[in-house]
């Protein structure tokens, strides 16, 4: 049974249905913790109730991408009826539900009134914020309450925190290593790594000129404009494009599943080869699409690896090792360190900025409108499609926004709404940390800059672009190599320490005092001016 109610009758008709059932427990189900295996769903329970509501307070923090709001809503959706299904009691609030408060601790308390709930539990939040609001929430409850974990990562939130006691720097890579013994992943004994290694990520680096033929992603054509119209009719506020009658994004369980198998039989061949690459006519390239999968926890981390680890093992004679350990260290390495790093240093993580940058995100990162080939592909996919790959977000959208001095709080703000995965444990650590350098290390040893060359080596944005890679200065020279110089020249003072600069920073100290003069005065140009550019 689903209280769900789009009017004042059929809502009416549902409370009354509830009352009947001797309701002692109200359990909250967030919109990213739909996961099918988590042991609340191994038996049912008249006694139970399981609540999950679409919120303006959930839309409304941050100008989301129009398709990360409706894949929520949808999978939010699809994830009730998979519970009623099963014999679950569930009160869907849809943001039109008469008794929809728009705020977690209204529907909460009215709820707990209503049908005299006498305990509250929950699934500890991924987000500071909501882990916060649900912590006083619980303080100030009258009934007994109880938070559960998530049963989703492989880690506990404490974990990395313990990993790396008394070290001054968080290497990932030997995270990852003791992330492989742990779980026994791709390893000969408990000491060696299969193929040898720990890491093929030098073979992760191949530009992609046309060949190898990239298969069309496992898409979908389904209709949202229901889904759609709610969202248009309650005036939220959103960026990005969509496809009504064909959005393209996987929203069950289901769908997430094939997804998977269709990565492991037609992309897995030539993931790692060219993760790294960027083609102006390309969305997917070899990526898997399975990041909102997992981050909606539809799918386990630990399944998507063993599902990719059993398909490599079945065809070893076509799929190299690389290709393989490339995908197995974003999810088992990169994407628990990140989480581990949040809970360690939130909430004042949120604010760091160690390079005391503070300009304006420039007006084109909302349009696209840019004549910057790599900006303009860029940006213009992630508003049509709310998703680019890690380089394109890294060293194309976060290297432009690095070295014309943002404030991150500006381009963590952009971030966080503009992609479908986008969810703040995992995004603001990336973004702030990865990206912007705002740490000062913490997460990366140098900040992730490049001149207009490195973008040339991994993409074919440069070659229809009206700026020359080749020109460091002039009308038509690439604005990232002034930006670049100029970026290494103002923060001197921040890099003077840093080994791993050192080099960068000989180069900078030999240029000739007048080149470097004009360089520097491009780059304020472009900095001043962006529209421009």
């Amino acid at each position: 049974m689903t209280a769900t109610g789009n009017t004042a009758e059929s809502g009416f008709k549902n409370q009354c249905l509830i009352k009947l059932l001797p309701v002692k427990k109200l359990r909250l189900i967030l919109g990213d913790q739909l996961n099918h295996k988590h042991s609340w769903f191994d038996e049912t329970d008249n006694e139970v109730i399981y609540f999950m509501a679409e919120m303006r307070q959930e839309t409304d923090y941050v100008v989301h991408h129009i398709q990360k709001v409706i894949a929520f809503f949808e999978a939010m959706r699809n994830f009730a009826d998979w519970l009623e299904e099963r014999g679950h009691f569930v009160i869907y609030y849809d943001l039109s539900h008469p008794d929809n408060k728009q705020e977690l601790s209204k529907n909460l308390n009215q709820l707990i009134k209503a049908h005299q709930v006498d305990k509250f539990e929950y699934q500890l939040p991924d987000e500071f914020r909501l882990d916060q609001q649900l912590k006083e929430f619980c303080k100030t409850s009258n009934i007994k309450t109880e938070a559960h974990d998530t049963e989703h990562f492989l880690t506990s939130r404490s974990d990395l925190e313990s990993f790396f006691k008394g070290k001054k720097t968080y290497t990932m890579e030997y995270f990852y290593r003791d992330m492989r013994k742990k779980y026994d992943i791709m390893m000969l004994t408990e000491k060696d790594p299969e193929g040898g290694k720990w890491n093929f990520d030098q073979s992760n680096r191949k530009k992609w000129n046309g060949k190898p033929e990239i298969p069309h992603e496992r898409g979908f054509r389904k209709d949202v404009s229901n889904t759609l119209k709610r969202i248009k009719d309650a005036g939220i506020k959103t960026m990005g494009a969509v496809d009504e009658i064909s959005f393209n994004w996987p929203t069950s369980r289901t769908d997430s599943l094939s997804v998977l198998n269709y990565f492991c039989e037609n992309l897995l061949v030539h993931f790692g080869d060219y993760q790294d690459a960027m083609d102006p006519d390309q969305v997917y390239l070899f990526h898997s699409r399975l990041s909102f999968a997992m981050n909606s926890k539809m799918l386990h981390p630990l399944e998507v690896i063993k599902k990719v680890i059993e398909y490599w093992r079945e065809n070893k004679n076509q799929i190299d090792i690389s290709q393989v350990e490339g995908f197995v260290r974003q999810i088992l390495g990169w994407r628990e360190y990140m989480r581990g790093l949040y809970w360690m240093k939130m909430p004042e993580y949120r604010t760091t900025n160690k390079l005391e940058n503070h300009n304006k995100l420039p007006d084109f990162y909302w349009t696209g409108e840019t004549k910057m080939k790599c900006l303009h592909h860029a940006i213009k996919q992630s508003l049509d499609h709310a998703y680019a790959h890690h380089i394109q977000r890294l060293m194309v959208a976060g290297n432009y926004a690095l070295l014309t001095q943002t404030n991150p709080d500006e381009v963590d703000e952009w971030y966080l709404g503009i992609y479908i995965d986008a969810i703040e444990w995992v995004e603001i650590t990336n973004t702030r940390g990865m990206s912007q350098f705002a740490d000062g290390g913490l997460v990366a040893t140098k900040p992730y800059v490049s001149s207009g060359s490195y973008i040339n080596k991994m993409s074919n944005y440069c070659k229809s672009c009206e700026y020359s890679v080749s020109k460091k200065t002039g009308d038509n020279a690439c604005p990232f190599n002034s930006l670049y110089w100029n970026f290494l020249f103002e923060k001197r003072e921040h890099f003077k320490n840093n080994q791993r600069m050192n080099m960068m920073m000989s180069l900078l100290n030999k240029k000739d005092p007048d080149d470097l003069e004009k360089l520097v005065n491009r780059a304020q140009e472009i900095i001043k001016n962006p529209q421009n550019f």
